[in-house]
């Protein structure tokens, strides 16, 4: 019998790179040297940093399933430990509380470091595990789970106005709160990429220029190769001003050299990867009642484009940065993301002012 859903996961987290065994530390670190001069870079030097983070994360969910079983041998040479008998019982585990999508997803990046880490050894066994899962994949269905983006924007709103009026609420409760109201309304209006979104860095990916607030992607951030340049909307200004400036600083603490917009609310450091998805999607659970993980928003951006504004074919495609035209309703993205953003939040600002529709009809 299946543990509850509560209980599945209790537990488990990625291994931080310094708890990895020597050997498979120094063999990543290694492969993720950038070229220099004339000397050729690490296997994953040509890697985003995004994909290496990915990457590093994954086998860190490895290596903790290995050490909470026991089989984590710290004397044995880098990937050694990736046998068919521990990649099987760790696909049992994955299966028990993750979907049949993030299990296939979770072996092929284990795949591909211990190519990068490991580059000699035979990996047939493991691309055909990988196969095999491939076939057995069963995207869940997301039509129970779209909520178009003008009613994700007004839950972030209420909590922050929640975070600004409550008076008994406390300082870091209000802190906290007005964090993850703006992380709703913010990803909501500019659904980038969870990777791009959890990595917002004051003064570098997210800016202030002449009094606006710009979401300023590189080309190197991007997974489309090419710079992706947003302005925040007009009515979210005050939200980003007020916490950058207010309730930003709560969080921090002592951590003065943190350049992370999102913290911590326990040691003011930047929130890892996988705390920024948590804490989206239940926020999201326990306002709009329903479970949006962060890749959902851009589902609910692209329905939203397409409902409110079917005359703009290609906003849809644009706001979620697709380059590929079958990437977004077969549409090609001819608009740009800038020009995008500005028709997207005005769009939504008008729908999620809108008063409520009179249940009776009259």
């Amino acid at each position: 019998m299946a543990p509850p859903k509560s209980d599945r996961g209790k537990g488990v987290c990625s291994l931080p790179l310094e708890l990895w065994p020597a050997a498979d530390r120094t063999a990543w670190e290694a492969a993720c040297r950038p070229a220099v001069r004339l000397t050729r870079g690490g296997t994953a030097s040509h890697l985003k940093p995004v994909t290496r983070n990915d990457l590093q994360r994954r086998y860190g969910y490895f290596l903790d399933f290995l050490s909470r079983g026991g089989r984590l041998d710290r004397s044995s040479e880098a990937a050694s430990r990736a046998t068919a008998e521990n990649v099987n019982s760790y696909i049992v585990e994955l299966r028990d509380r993750v979907s049949s999508v993030t299990v296939h997803g979770s072996i092929a990046k284990l795949r591909q470091i211990v190519r990068l880490i490991a580059p000699g050894r035979d990996l047939q066994w493991l691309a055909e595990i990988e196969a095999d899962l491939r076939y057995e994949m069963r995207p869940r269905s997301k039509f129970d789970r779209v909520v178009l983006t003008d009613n994700l924007v007004k839950a972030g709103l209420t909590l922050m106005t929640a975070a600004a009026t409550t008076p008994e609420m406390k300082e870091t409760a209000r802190a906290r709160t007005f964090r993850n109201g703006l992380m709703l309304a913010l990803l909501a209006c500019c659904p980038i990429r969870l990777k791009n979104f959890a990595a917002l860095e004051i003064g570098r990916t997210i800016v202030e220029l002449k009094g606006r607030w710009w979401i300023t992607l590189s080309a190197a951030d991007t997974k489309e190769k090419r710079p992706d340049e947003r302005p925040i909307p007009n009515f979210l200004e005050p939200a980003i001003t007020a916490y950058v400036q207010l309730y930003r600083p709560i969080l921090q603490g002592e951590n003065s050299c943190c350049h992370g917009l999102w913290l911590s609310s326990t040691d003011g450091a930047p929130m890892k990867y996988s705390t920024v998805e948590e804490v989206i999607t239940e926020t999201a659970r326990s306002t709009v009642g329903v479970k949006v993980t962060p890749h959902l928003f851009r589902t609910a951006g692209s329905s939203s484009a397409a409902v409110y504004a079917p005359e703009h074919s290609h906003l849809g495609s644009a706001i979620l940065h697709h380059i590929d035209q079958r990437a977004d309703d077969e549409h090609y993205n001819r608009a740009s993301s800038i020009h995008a953003a500005e028709a997207f939040a005005t769009l939504i600002e008008e729908f999620y002012r809108r008063p409520p529709k009179d249940p009776s009809g009259d």
